[in-house]
C-alpha cells in the first residue's frame, strides 16, 4: 500500500463496481468481506457504476450471484444520477430517451414523461441495441431545440466477444450531426459523486472513493473533495499512474486491503 500523508477519518464510502468489486461476473479478492464490513459497521456507502442499462434491483441480483450482498438502495448508477440531475433542472419535465430499463425506470421514477413529441431533453444512455432510427430521431429533436444529455462518456463497453460502441461513441455521432455537445452526468463528472453524497447524507471531507481508473474514479473523487483509493485489480496499472498529472490519496493492491479500515 502506498499513500500520501493526508489521512483523515472516514465515515462513509463510495466504491466503483467493475474492476473493484467484480470482474466479468466474479467477485474480486476481498469484495464480499469489504461490503460485509461496511454493513456490519453501519457505514453509509454506495456502489457506483456508469452502466445505465440495469436498474439497482438488476445489479443487486448480479452482485448477489457473485457472493456480494449489496442492498438495492446502496447502488447508484449513472442513470439514477442523470434522472436526479434532470429533476433538479426541470422538475416533471419530458425526455426522449435512448436506453434500457435502467434509464427509463429512473426517469419515470423522477417524474419524467417519456415522449417523442417536443421533449425538454434528449437523454442518451447505454443499450446493446442502438437503433439508427432512434439515433435519427434524437438528431432531429436536438436540432429542433431539445437539450442533449448523456448518462456517461464511456466510448466502449465490454462483451464476451470484445468491445462494443457505448454511450460516448454514439453521443459523438449525434454531436457530429447536430453541432451540439451533450452534458455528461456520469463519471468523471463530480456531479455523480455529489448526488451520491446527498443520497447518503454524507460529507466530502469524511468520505472515501474506491476506484480502479485514474481517468474517471480518481479524478472525479479528487475534484469532489474525497479521499481516493486506487485499486490495482481493474483498468489502471501501477506503472500507468505516473502518466497522470494528479495522484490518488492511496494505492492498494485490491479492496481486500481496505477491509480493516472500515
Amino acid at each position: 500500500m502506498t499513500h500520501r500523508p493526508q489521512d483523515r477519518e472516514i465515515h462513509s464510502w463510495l466504491t466503483d463496481m467493475d474492476g473493484v468489486l467484480v470482474h466479468e461476473g466474479s467477485a474480486l479478492p476481498g469484495a464480499p468481506e469489504f461490503v460485509r464490513a461496511l454493513r456490519e459497521a453501519g457505514r453509509p456507502f454506495l456502489v457506483l457504476t456508469n452502466n445505465s442499462i440495469f436498474t439497482p434491483r438488476d445489479l443487486r441480483a448480479r452482485l448477489a450471484a457473485s457472493g456480494i450482498d449489496v442492498p438495492e438502495g446502496s447502488i447508484w448508477t449513472s442513470a439514477l444520477a442523470t434522472a436526479d440531475f434532470l429533476a433538479a433542472q426541470v422538475p416533471n419535465g419530458s425526455a426522449y430517451a435512448i436506453g434500457e430499463a435502467g434509464l427509463t425506470t429512473a426517469l419515470y421514477e423522477a417524474g419524467y414523461t417519456l415522449t417523442e413529441s417536443d421533449p425538454d431533453y434528449v437523454v442518451l444512455g447505454e443499450t446493446r441495441t442502438y437503433s439508427f432510427e432512434a439515433i435519427t430521431k434524437a438528431v432531429r429533436l436536438v436540432q429542433g431545440g431539445a437539450r442533449f444529455i448523456a448518462t456517461n462518456p464511456d466510448v466502449t463497453g465490454p462483451s464476451a466477444e470484445g468491445d462494443l460502441p457505448a454511450t460516448g461513441a454514439v453521443a459523438a455521432m449525434i454531436t457530429a450531426a447536430t453541432g451540439r455537445e451533450p452534458y455528461f452526468v456520469g463519471k468523471p463528472n463530480p456531479m455523480m459523486f455529489r448526488s451520491a453524497l446527498n443520497r447518503i447524507d454524507a460529507h466530502s471531507e469524511t468520505t472515501a472513493m474506491v476506484g480502479d481508473r485514474m481517468d474517471t474514479d480518481v479524478v472525479a473523487g479528487m475534484e469532489a473533495g474525497l479521499l481516493t483509493y486506487l485499486v490495482l485489480t481493474g483498468s489502471t496499472r501501477a506503472e500507468d499512474i505516473h502518466r497522470f498529472p494528479f495522484r490518488p490519496s492511496h494505492v492498494v493492491d485490491s479492496v481486500a486491503d481496505l477491509v480493516g479500515l472500515v
